[in-house]
């Protein structure tokens, strides 16, 4: 197995000590030399791990100043309700969805037997990227039985809101009935997304929704940036949270 470069290792320790508080949003950094003595690495290896984060937004630096944090991770919570738009403004940031793609074609196995549905029945899908002030946090396709919504991508490519294009069809609430989470490393495509580097730690959650009659309405899979948010699992009989 390949090691992790060094500089790598740096930027993970950095981006870890922001993710558990010990550095805020506009804290300087300590500096090069001194970040050099922690790690027993010579400056240049410190200023590739510095550029590497900068490249990802989590932090910026001032000329004659330092190195400072730009951002901490969002805190996302993971439960049976509570939407993206409500989990990121309730932190006061600003939530923003990017429609990547908009498509009907047939599904997959996994697709079928997540939302029920006869191998290779008509799914709506809808690619799209999750963003925080700007700065993507978040890959995510929603898949949804086309023969229940035929009007479906029409609403979303109006409102860009699962829930709102659901409300649009005729489904008034839905929530959360599984989710699952695996550690996993960002594919050139993903990365490119995302503004992180191949092969760096993703997390990706599966999960199937369902309307007040029990029935799928959406299979969705996301892959949040690792460094960027933080999940939490709530009580799952609570109204507290959800990933759509």
């Amino acid at each position: 197995m390949a090691r992790t470069a060094v500089w790598k290792s740096i930027a993970i320790s950095l981006t870890d000590d922001i993710a558990q508080g010990r550095y805020q949003t506009g804290d300087k950094l300590p500096p090069e030399v001194q970040l050099s003595g922690r790690f027993g690495v010579n400056r240049h290896t410190v200023r590739r791990a510095l550029s590497e984060m900068a490249d990802q937004g989590l932090v910026h630096a001032r000329r004659g100043s330092g190195v400072f944090v730009a951002a901490q991770p969002t805190e996302y919570p993971i439960g049976k309700r509570v939407r993206f738009h409500q989990n990121v403004a309730r932190l006061g940031r600003i939530p923003a969805k990017r429609i990547l793609t908009l498509e009907t074609r047939a599904a997959g196995p996994r697709e079928a037997e997540a939302l029920s549905l006869d191998p290779g029945a008509a799914v709506h899908v809808y690619d799209g990227l999750s963003l925080a002030d700007g700065q993507p946090i978040a890959l995510f396709q929603s898949v949804f039985p086309a023969d229940n919504f035929p009007d479906l991508l029409a609403a979303l490519k109006e409102t860009q809101s699962v829930t709102e294009a659901l409300k649009h069809c005729g489904v008034a609430d839905f929530t959360r009935v599984e989710t699952r989470i695996t550690a996993k490393l960002a594919t050139a495509t993903q990365a490119l997304h995302l503004k992180i580097s191949e092969g760096s730690p993703i997390l990706r959650t599966t999960g199937i929704n369902a309307g007040p009659s029990g029935d799928p309405v959406e299979f969705g899979r996301t892959w949040f940036a690792g460094d960027r948010v933080t999940l939490t699992v709530s009580d799952p009989n609570s109204d507290k949270a959800d990933v759509s």
